[in-house]
């Protein structure tokens, strides 16, 4: 099974049949996604995706499985999602980047998926402008109806993946990964990935038996 990230583009957002594809709950403030049609919905999705793609740069990671998107993130500047002012714990750091959606399709969940979209993650934003971390609003337990638990990402995932706690919440704290973990656990996964170009570069047959004569003689 051929598993691997690339960067979120509007071919692949469209291409995913997440049940976020059309929700406007990060991007559009409450008065101006309300009413709109699935439709509208969708169109105002890709106008987004396009404007931060456009004055910032990549903005998510589509997890790709054999040729297939099974899932997705997206993370952005706080200024790029209006959505994000709705929660007690706000506002996102200054220097902070904002993890908004986290999505595995069902029959792709639990099989690391997740990991891999955060350490695509890391590869995108190690090195990007003044950036020293990535936050996240979290929820914990079960979330009263119509708050779209859905759209926030659950914070025991944050946690497995290296979030800790910046601004406590009984149901939506604010996480926070620093970057000089991103860059350890980028460089943790390069020199994981050399050492299997090596075990894959050894030689697959032994090398040929001295022949007696030449080895050293016994004291």
């Amino acid at each position: 099974m051929a598993r691997t990230t690339v960067p979120l583009t509007l071919d692949l957002l469209d291409a995913l049949d997440a049940p976020c594809r059309t929700c406007l709950f990060w991007e559009r403030d409450p008065v101006h996604r309300d009413g709109l049609s699935p439709a509208e919905r969708a169109r105002e999705k890709e106008a987004w995706v396009s404007e931060v793609l456009r004055e910032w740069g990549s903005c998510g990671r589509v997890a790709v499985v054999d040729g297939e998107p099974v899932g997705y993130l997206v993370y952005a500047p706080a200024a790029f999602v209006p959505g994000a002012a709705a929660f007690p714990t706000a506002p996102v750091s200054p220097d902070a980047v904002l993890l908004t959606t986290a999505w595995i399709r069902p029959d792709h969940a639990g099989g690391g998926l997740g990991r891999l979209l955060v350490q695509g993650m890391a590869r995108d934003l190690v090195g990007r402008g003044d950036i020293r971390a990535v936050e996240a609003f979290a929820r914990t337990g079960r979330m009263s109806p119509g708050s779209h638990a859905e759209c926030v990402v659950p914070a025991d995932f944050l946690a497995r993946v290296g979030f800790k706690t910046h601004r406590a919440h009984p149901r939506t704290p604010r996480m926070r990964m620093e970057m000089r973990s991103l860059v350890t656990w980028r460089g943790e996964m390069e020199a994981a990935w050399e050492r299997l170009i090596g075990v894959v570069r050894r030689p697959k047959h032994a090398p040929a038996p001295v022949p007696r004569e030449a080895r050293s003689p016994r004291s």
